[in-house]
């Protein structure tokens, strides 16, 4: 019996988050035809997945969302500034709705392999299900935090209790009441989940190997009288982030943090931590925060002498204070409600595994280096295979068939963050060597759609089907990411921006970190120079 001829079409879009969907109405509006495979049972990417109690957005609502259609931004309402994860869920299906793209998405739809078929120059995709495609392009809109670090603790079988990884949290919630709860990790997810499980269970252990810096969100409902005003300058917003290093609205100091005296200093970092809302402004208060040793060190004594004085227990306080290896802002900034002030209460321990490491999990809990724990209920947050894992899951073929985890064995290699030379007609949205996870997002993903978007619509108007990274190219660009992430201090950190948070992960800064308008600027004059670095047919 012969296999089903594959559904064809101009482009197959891995991926329904933030990224597939704004493509596929990008694709659509230039009279492509693309079909969206997404692995879950809903759209919506990283916010389908990560249903985690204390879920949210970290970069403020009004910015994280999309600027491709005023009516859009104007018809919605944000209900905070930083929004939680059934509302951005919410956002998502709104858009999904109002465009008419769910007839073009497939759920339950995981891509196992994509084929470069040299014989058609077409893409072969097929999925686990064992549905076939092929396709001009393929377009890789798999998310940067999409393949969870999945637990590896002897023993963890054995345990008859729950336990919950937070990137697949069960759709009905869980309930901690009366439980004793472990929290493994202290990352974003640990830092966001805590305060939440803190106040349902009757007990929370918190096991962090490393301490990382946190700072409030200071966050707030968004009122109709400050709805109504952002809605009348939204373009200006919009214009404003446009310029910024992360994309979003963040007002940025153009001085040292070495030029001004202490007490300047202080005052700066006080505004920041409170007065001006919290949150990523913190990374502002002085244009060297991440270039200079000297000056991130004063805003990590800044930082650290807060969770001095919101922490009454001292030993506790010293565990939560990041030590002077891990420079403020270089592991991904955390964003909380109320994190620090967790510790003060009764039934909230912290363990410090990095000094009593654990040895396994039991059936009735688990067990360090010096004890044992009772647990009815464990949750991992213990983070995810960052930027590469999503795609280096499925097997992607390219030019004589090889394989793109062979090419990025040694970390990940990319054309401006968006092609990989040997891989023709594929390209990558906001991923590796570009500024991605270092920026706002949604506004990094419509920068990549709009730009392959034109792309593929002047391709199609020259008669051309298929366009690829130049070797040279790739080369010079992956050189010019590591020289400027150098300059910074961001490559002295362990972090998962590294790959440092995955065992046997190549230590490799991923992200491109020159900031959202030098890197516009860069593709900008790519495409206006005749797709430079690119060879076309």
């Amino acid at each position: 019996m012969s296999s089903p001829t594959p559904a064809s079409y101009d482009a197959v879009i891995v991926g329904a988050g933030f990224a597939g969907i704004y493509q596929l109405y990008s694709l659509r509006k230039i009279g492509m035809t693309a079909r969206v495979l997404e692995a879950g049972s809903g759209i919506g990417g990283t916010w389908f997945w990560n249903r985690y109690p204390g879920a949210r957005c970290d970069v403020e609502s009004l910015d994280y969302s999309y600027s491709f259609d005023d009516q859009l931004q104007q018809e919605w309402d944000w209900s905070e500034r930083y929004a939680t994860q059934p509302e951005i869920l919410r956002y998502v299906h709104e858009v999904a709705r109002r465009f008419d793209l769910m007839r073009d998405i497939q759920l339950n739809a995981r891509v196992t392999e994509a084929h470069f078929n040299e014989g058609t120059g077409r893409w072969d995709v097929a999925t686990a299900a064992g549905d076939r495609f092929t396709a001009t392009y393929v377009i890789m809109a798999t998310g940067c935090l999409s393949i969870p670090q999945a637990p590896k603790f002897p023993g963890l079988e054995s345990f008859k209790g729950r336990w919950h990884h937070s990137a697949d949290w069960p759709a009905g919630g869980v309930d901690f009441k009366g439980q004793k709860v472990g929290l493994i990790g202290t990352g974003s997810s640990g830092v966001q989940m805590a305060p939440i499980i803190a106040e349902q269970a009757d007990h929370l252990t918190v096991f962090q190997r490393t301490a990382n810096f946190s700072v409030p969100a200071q966050n707030e409902p968004l009122t109709p009288e400050v709805l109504a005003e952002v809605k009348r300058h939204y373009g200006e917003r919009r214009k404003l982030a446009l310029d910024t290093a992360t994309g979003h609205f963040l007002i940025a100091n153009d001085k040292s943090a070495m030029e001004v005296t202490e007490e300047e200093r202080q005052k700066e970092f006080e505004f920041r931590w409170r007065g001006a809302g919290g949150g990523f402004r913190m990374l502002r208060a002085f244009n060297d925060l991440l270039l200079n040793k000297q000056s991130n060190e004063k805003a990590a004594d800044f930082v650290r002498g807060k969770i001095r004085a919101i922490v009454k227990d001292p030993v506790k306080a010293d565990l939560l204070c990041p030590k002077s290896d891990l420079p403020f802002g270089t592991k991904r900034l955390c964003v909380d409600s109320d994190y620090y002030e967790t510790f003060n209460r009764p039934n909230v321990d912290l363990v410090d595994v990095k000094a009593d490491p654990i040895i396994e999990v039991t059936p009735t809990g688990l067990r360090t280096k010096s004890r044992e724990y009772q647990l009815d209920t464990i949750v991992f947050a213990t983070g995810f295979d960052a930027m590469t894992g999503a795609l280096t899951s499925i097997d992607v073929r390219g030019r004589d068939g090889a394989s793109l985890r062979d090419k990025w064995e040694h970390g990940p290699r990319t054309y401006l963050g968006l092609a990989v030379a040997g891989f023709p007609n594929m390209f990558v949205l906001a991923g590796p060597g570009s500024p991605s996870v270092l920026s706002n997002m949604v506004h990094s993903i419509e920068l990549h759609v709009d730009w392959l978007t034109t792309c593929l619509s002047r391709l199609r108007a020259e008669g051309k089907t298929t366009i690829e990274a130049s070797q040279p190219a790739e080369d010079q660009w992956v050189a010019h990411v590591n020289e400027i992430a150098d300059r910074t201090l961001y490559p002295t950190a362990n972090s998962w921006y590294m790959g440092a948070n995955v065992p046997g992960k190549p230590r490799v800064f991923m992200p491109y970190v020159a900031g959202v308008p030098a890197y516009r600027k860069i593709v900008n004059e790519v495409a206006e120079k005749g797709y430079e670095g690119f060879a076309t047919a």
